[in-house]
């Protein structure tokens, strides 16, 4: 797409947003009855329940509308109707590249750990996701069947701790109070099929569900099949005025193929191909088998108790057992893992005058994984002999302390502070003796102010900090060269430590001057100081850091419903990401340049786009009671993917089409179907890309991975209420 027209987009975009803020602060205080009424919209961003409109962070609820109808396998098909979220699936499946605000992008290369995602925190039903070195592997997640989705995508390190570059809050638990039998099957292009059976009730012990998933991929390159069954079962149980407690069981087996990246060349001359040239990986993803075989359970726990009528105490506890099969980096791994942990805090809120409130929250996180890992060569894509064998384990703890002041109910003024203490454990069994900690600390504050200028309309602005220490796998790489030169450099790496200044604008109002019609819009500009972003090179080989790199960035939420049907949602992103001071010795990336250096001060960062925006209008005719139709435009800017800024990925556009009929069969029985024509105009797009790739002397560089072809999807859901 040209970038004039991508910028005329940008600024209509802008130009609109800033009007409809003006706009609708105009607005009467009162809600006409003839118009939706707005209830408040509650979130959990800062570890407690609190209204959206009072919470000085960028907050965004998924619409429920915007999660139907989609394949559900993928959290990418979500997240990209959240401003400042970069969502791309990598192969059409479960895989999918995550950033919020430029955290996460690195972890898209050869050795960045496919299915995973780095810098940023998922939570499911309360229970972390997130390992204690900040990865997150997605296989637990079923998208489909998810109630609600909260993203925080404010640097909420202070509260959250490591990785918390943005936070990810899915919850299984079903909104509705009625007990239902879910049948679903989706079916489409490449083979892909899911069946699907979700069920829940209340009980004498609380309220139960229980979701079953099992979803196939033929995938549409070559060498990029997957399978993923998937369940998840949950009580919720309030066992008197006083107490809440939940339990949830979680389990899967994933696995799936990647296909690897392609050339400028290949991916012009066909994109469904595998990455199977010898002269750019040898044994190539195809020869080697390259996968993920995944298989994993947990059981978690969480609680509220209210002490008095001003102070509560809670917590979560959970314990995981993984067991995980890889073909990668021309090796067959083997990892046992167990993870656990939990949290508890203690909230107290207190009337101190008529016109101020203290609302107060501090607490305790605690995570542990460790396990064993055994390297095998490979032979046939299979285990052949044993060349490794070690214990990894990695220890997350931290404390957090923050008061929310509420003055006159208009003012919020927040401040807060976390210490982390991440520890890494290491020991070789294969040469006693062999074994290695290494611990990061580091102390995060957070202050924020909100403004409500009336009930539906606020402003606020925060101050805060994070923390992100490197993965395991970033401080232990493969050698480089084929000796252990570069091995020194990468224990050396630090945490990445970030501070975030944010304003924002947020309200959900009625807007006569749209016509009879709500309004919810959320409008932020940020800017991000980054130390010590840890930067992959040669695929991921090894890490370095860049001294100083900075994030500016705009971004709009909006979200307009009529009361004919017709409905507009928005995410548009504006961000310019740079390295401030960034020299790296050109031995470490070419051992013949040796004494020279590369000054990338003033460059774009790699993987981040400028520009990208998700936009859909969705009409459900009252003519045609149960009906929908709706079309979506993924829009995405030109980036780099290096540091030299010498590899770009190309700018797209790609159009969706969906249309669906909610039948109402009986009082007790209820039909949905749909269909979805994804990427309407079969453009060829980059969906995603690896960020500093190998640069090979005989053949062009691999970094893309093609964006998934143009394809069908149907679904037909039959729900069942008993007692109707």
């Amino acid at each position: 797409m040209n970038n004039n027209l991508i910028f005329r987009i940008s600024l209509a975009a802008a130009a609109f947003s800033i009007a409809l803020a003006s706009a609708s602060a105009q607005q009467k205080k009162q809600v006409k009855d003839t118009v939706y009424k707005t209830s408040p919209i509650t979130v959990t961003a800062t570890r407690q329940e609190a209204a959206d409109l009072s919470v000085p962070l960028a907050v965004t609820i998924v619409p429920k509308e915007l999660m139907n109808n989609r394949r559900g396998y993928g959290l990418d098909e979500v997240l990209t109707f959240v401003p400042g979220v970069l969502a791309q699936s990598r192969a059409g499946n479960h895989d999918a590249r995550i950033v919020i605000r430029g955290f996460g992008a690195r972890g898209s290369g050869e050795r960045s750990n496919a299915g995973t995602s780095r810098g940023l925190r998922f939570y499911l039903d309360g229970i972390p996701e997130t390992e204690p070195d900040g990865r997150t592997a997605f296989d637990l997640i079923d998208i489909a069947g998810a109630s609600s989705v909260e993203v925080v995508r404010s640097n909420a390190s202070a509260l959250w701790g490591n990785a918390g570059g943005g936070i990810v809050n899915i919850s299984n638990v079903p909104a509705a109070n009625d007990p239902f039998i879910e049948a679903q099957v989706q079916a489409g292009n490449f083979g892909f099929l899911k069946n699907s059976l979700r069920a829940a009730s209340p009980t004498d012990l609380g309220k139960a569900f229980v979701s079953f998933n099992n979803t196939t991929f033929d995938g549409w390159r070559t060498h990029s099949e997957s399978a993923n069954t998937q369940f998840n079962a949950g009580l919720v149980n309030n066992m008197g005025a006083r107490t809440k407690f939940g339990v949830f069981i979680a389990g899967a087996s994933n696995i799936f193929r990647i296909p690897g990246p392609l050339n400028q060349t290949q991916f012009d001359t066909d994109p469904t191909q595998a990455q199977n040239d010898t002269l750019i990986y040898k044994p190539t993803y195809v020869m080697r088998d390259e996968r993920r075989f995944n298989r994993l359970g947990r059981i978690g726990t969480t609680f509220e108790h209210t002490l008095s009528r001003s102070t509560s105490v809670g917590g979560t506890g959970f314990l995981q057992s993984k067991y995980l099969q890889r073909s990668e980096r021309n090796t067959f791994r083997d990892f046992n893992r167990y993870h656990t942990g939990g949290n508890f805090y203690l909230k107290n809120t207190m009337k101190l005058s008529d016109n101020l409130q203290s609302n107060l929250i501090v607490g305790a996180d605690e995570q542990y994984q460790d396990g064993a890992i055994l390297f095998y060569s490979l032979v046939n894509g299979g285990r052949g002999t044993l060349l490794q064998d070690k214990r990894e384990g990695a220890n997350n703890f931290g404390i957090f302390a923050q008061e929310d002041m509420q003055i006159n109910e208009q003012l919020n003024i927040v401040i807060g502070a976390r210490y982390d203490n991440i520890t890494y454990y290491s020991e070789n069994f294969l040469v006693p003796g062999e074994s290695e900690d290494k611990s990061f600390t580091q102390i995060t504050p957070k202050f924020g102010v909100t403004y409500r200028i009336t009930p539906e309309h606020t402003v606020y602005t925060n101050f805060g900090g994070g923390v992100e220490v490197p993965a395991g796998n970033e401080t232990d790489p493969v050698p480089t060269y084929g000796d252990d030169t570069l091995h020194v450099i990468n224990p050396l790496l630090e945490p990445i430590r970030s501070t975030t200044i944010e304003i924002g604008y947020k309200t959900v109002a009625n807007a006569d001057f749209l016509g009879d019609a709500t309004v919810s819009a959320d409008v932020a500009a940020y800017m991000i100081t980054i130390k010590n972003d840890i930067i992959p090179y040669r695929g991921g080989r090894f890490y370095f850091t860049a001294g100083e790199t900075r994030r500016l960035g705009g971004e709009l939420g909006l979200g307009i419903r009529w009361l004919n049907g017709l409905s507009l949602w928005a995410a548009v992103t504006l961000s310019d990401n740079r390295y401030v001071n960034y020299k790296i010795d050109s031995v470490y990336y070419n051992k013949s340049l040796a004494g020279k250096s590369a000054d990338y001060k003033d460059n774009k960062a790699a993987g981040l786009p400028d520009f990208f925006s998700t936009i859909r209008l969705r009409f459900e005719p009252e003519f045609v009671a149960g009906t929908f139709i709706e079309a979506d435009m993924r829009l995405m800017g030109e980036y780099y993917v290096d540091d030299a800024n010498t590899l770009t990925v190309p700018s797209y556009a790609v159009f969706d089409a969906a249309a669906g009929y909610d039948l109402k069969i009986s009082d007790a029985l209820g039909a949905k179907i749909y269909a979805r024509y994804a990427n309407l105009t079969d453009a060829r797009y980059a969906a995603s890309a690896w960020i500093n790739p190998d640069m090979p002397s005989k053949t062009l560089p691999a970094y893309i991975e093609p964006g998934l072809a143009g394809n069908i999807t149907a679904g037909l859901t039959l729900t069942w209420y008993p007692g109707k």
